[in-house]
């Protein structure tokens, strides 16, 4: 599969799509067990919907009916921080972050906003009368709080770009008729859903910007077959991605080896080793790697190029062997093909160009990188 690293994995007849699932161990490498392995995973993430999603769902809708049935342990205004109601509003400030993130999703692509052509049928049965995850936020009245986690760059976007902005209000945005969904419902879903599995993490600003590709990649998938499945595909790979990168999002971790901090001195570290003219000319200006190193390396360059330019880049970065260790050589590839503007210019418009990188050909900026990765 490596092999497919300087050229990247054709879209044609979904091989992406599988390459992808191959790559972040969703799929084992024999064929044979693919059936097998899939509808057991698309099953237990059947599990999980009806878990977090339904059943929660069932008991807000039941609760104007069943007045008499509901004890003072169930009440929603019981304190105790193991009743289920006190959980059902905790999950709700973390929805409410998601949410704003997600419909914020590639403001430049219509794709997130449309309708999926495979509504989730469990959720959406028109018999059901239940809460769904967007009628949660609609009729909670908890204000959205900004997740404390959420650090500095990870919601940085580039001024070259549109900035992206949130609407006023929920009504701003196209509503779509009942029995629908749009695919960035379907995002929110499976980050919901992941926040429920990973309480220890749950959801931090940025999360959005790796799930989408991945869902991105999936939902397109040519084969229909699969393509119908996006969803639980989608969740399984990320939460093998995430697995992988998570320590880049825990704070406490910051200035561990497994941390973001190591990493981005990494980036300056290989730098030094590559171009130490550059390296210097960095250091003197006190352009510090966190200034712009933290979101690339944190967000895996999905905010630097246009969607099909950070699916190309996840091609080679899903096919390292040393998984992501070639990140760090395609950010010094970044630095090294702007060398030249980098030691002309001064602080400020050092830090206009390493926040909205000028260069847009991926092809070039994976080039160097190989060359960087082969003369060690």
């Amino acid at each position: 599969l490596s092999a497919f690293c300087p050229t990247g994995i054709p879209f044609d007849g979904g091989l992406r799509c599988l390459c992808w699932k191959i790559l972040l161990n969703y799929l084992p490498l024999e064929k044979a067990l693919w059936s097998s392995l899939l509808k057991k995973q698309r099953d237990l993430y059947s599990q999980f919907l009806k878990e977090m999603i339904i059943q929660p769902g069932i008991a807000k809708a039941n609760l104007g009916v069943s007045r008499e049935d509901v004890t003072l342990e169930d009440h929603p205004l019981n304190p105790n921080p193991d009743s289920r109601w006190n959980t059902y509003f905790k999950d709700n400030e973390v929805l409410l972050q998601i949410d704003k993130d997600v419909r914020r999703l590639y403001p430049d692509m219509a794709f997130f906003q449309r309708p999926t052509d495979y509504p989730c049928l469990l959720i959406l049965d028109p018999q059901n009368e239940f809460e769904t995850l967007r009628k949660r936020v609609e009729q909670t009245t908890l204000k959205s709080q900004t997740v404390a986690r959420n650090r500095s760059g990870v919601t940085n976007v580039r001024s070259g770009s549109p900035l992206k902005t949130t609407p006023n209000s929920l009504s701003e945005y196209e509503v779509l008729p009942n029995g629908c969904e749009a695919h960035w419902e379907v995002v929110e879903r499976i980050l919901f859903i992941y926040a429920k599995l990973n309480p220890g993490i749950a959801y931090v600003q940025g999360m959005n910007e790796i799930v989408g590709p991945l869902y991105y990649t999936f939902a397109t998938d040519p084969n229909s077959e699969w393509k119908e499945h996006a969803e639980a595909d989608t969740f399984f790979c990320f939460t093998n991605l995430m697995a992988e990168i998570r320590d880049n999002f825990i704070k406490s971790l910051d200035d561990s080896q497994c941390g973001i901090t190591y990493k981005m001195e990494k980036v300056y570290s290989t730098l030094k080793e590559k171009d130490v003219e550059l390296y210097l000319k960095l250091q003197e200006q006190n352009i510090k790697p966190q200034f712009f190193a933290f979101r690339w390396l944190t967000l895996l360059l999905s905010q630097e190029f246009l969607l099909p330019d950070v699916i190309r880049i996840w091609d080679s970065l899903f096919a390292d062997d040393n998984r992501f260790d070639f990140l760090l050589l395609v950010c010094c590839a970044m630095l090294t093909l702007i060398r030249d503007q980098l030691l002309e210019g001064d602080f400020t418009l050092n830090m206009r160009l390493l926040q909205d990188y000028p260069i847009s050909d991926v092809h070039l900026i994976l080039k160097k990188a190989k060359e960087l990765q082969d003369s060690k």
